[in-house]
């Protein structure tokens, strides 16, 4: 029993002071002929389960003898980031062993062969992100609601990038630092964030054309009445799963408001009757992104960058399709696929990336 441990690089006595001392987790090492790798977690105290974020089910841990020692070799295919935590009876963790998190409750676990991801810092549980100064309070009448919009000219402020769900990339992953630093690196021109929080996601990221709309009246408006840096003549909206099928969608009925789209594994499986199916992705491959798209709408000034997770096997027709049929409405396009499954841990390099080549 002692090699469990011995394979991945941990000295001493599982469970005692000077093993626990020295931990760090998660650690890899290749899986065999198969390929892939066996990645080690480690967990101290109660039983607990770790939660992966749409790449696997919960992986229950094991305990070491009688001691507060708690593991699981989980099997990974290769190239794979992917966000995760421990959860027991009545609480969800982050690794306290893994310096890489995401939030509060989680952390981020990546194989050795995962491509890097610059500019996005190694943020702990405990660490507080840094917040834009700029705040607007936008009460829409279209939506309904108030919402606290976050706006932050990053280099001196340029082209507008709308973000959807713009909480988790100001909560969970510190785009604001990722943004200035690829700036500062001379990877892409300065812009201005706009950060965008969602409020009830499966209907305003349906294909409705209300969002939209609200922003278009009176969002940008308000950014504009801020007196923060912004060229309104260029928008680029980002978004990821339900916000990338909405990205899509304002850009198809609203080119003259949308000028570029950089989407990450956009669900584009959605129809108005994909929420009433037992397995929502059984329906018509595309969904009504590749309907509209049919119809041959002019695309051709509108740059749209198209990024899934190569272990996302479901999504990849429904995103083969539309960005076949968005390239041959006109679109320049851009194809990519992430080392991970649907999790934003994958997505923040190519939300960089193709942002930066949106702009070009």
């Amino acid at each position: 029993m002692e090699n469990t441990f011995a394979r991945f690089g941990l000295a001493g006595k599982p469970g005692t002071d000077e093993f626990w001392a020295a931990a760090r987790t998660p650690v890899s090492v290749p899986a065999g002929d198969g390929g892939g790798w066996v990645t080690l977690f480690l967990w101290r105290g109660s039983p607990a389960s770790i939660g992966f974020e749409s790449w696997s089910e919960p992986v229950p841990l094991r305990r070491w003898g009688d001691t507060d020692c708690w593991y699981a070799e989980v099997v990974m295919p290769a190239r794979l980031r992917v966000t995760y935590r421990f959860r027991t009876d009545d609480a969800a963790y982050a690794d306290p062993f893994n310096p890489v998190g995401a939030g509060g409750d989680r952390s981020i676990a990546a194989t050795p062969d995962a491509p890097a991801q610059p500019h996005w810092p190694a943020i702990g549980a405990a660490d507080v992100l840094p917040l834009p100064r700029t705040r607007l309070r936008w009460t829409s009448e279209r939506l309904g609601g108030r919402r606290t919009v976050r706006v932050h000219p990053a280099g001196g402020g340029g082209p507008m990038v709308l973000l959807l769900d713009g909480d988790d990339w100001l909560y969970l992953h510190p785009a604001m630092t990722a943004f200035d630093s690829a700036i500062a690196q001379g990877e892409m021109p300065a812009v201005t964030l706009i950060f965008l929080p969602a409020q009830a996601r499966d209907a305003e990221f349906g294909c409705r054309p209300e969002l939209w709309e609200a922003i278009r009246d009176e969002l940008l408006p308000l950014v504009a009445e801020s007196g923060v840096p912004a060229d309104r003549d260029r928008l680029v909206v980002t978004g990821q799963s339900l916000g990338g099928l909405s990205a899509m969608y304002g850009a198809l009925e609203f080119p003259d408001l949308v000028s570029g789209v950089a989407c990450q594994s956009a669900s584009f499986w959605w129809t108005p009757d994909a929420v009433n199916l037992a397995d929502p992705m059984s329906g018509p491959v595309g969904g009504a992104i590749a309907t509209r798209l049919r119809e041959r709408p002019d695309l051709s000034g509108l740059r749209v960058a198209f990024d899934v997770g190569e272990h996302e096997t479901r999504m990849l027709p429904h995103c083969e399709l539309v960005e076949t049929l968005a390239e041959q409405a006109g679109a320049t396009v851009r194809v990519s696929r992430s080392a991970s499954g649907h999790d934003r841990a994958g997505w923040r390099h190519a939300l960089l990336r193709d942002v930066a080549w949106a702009l070009a």
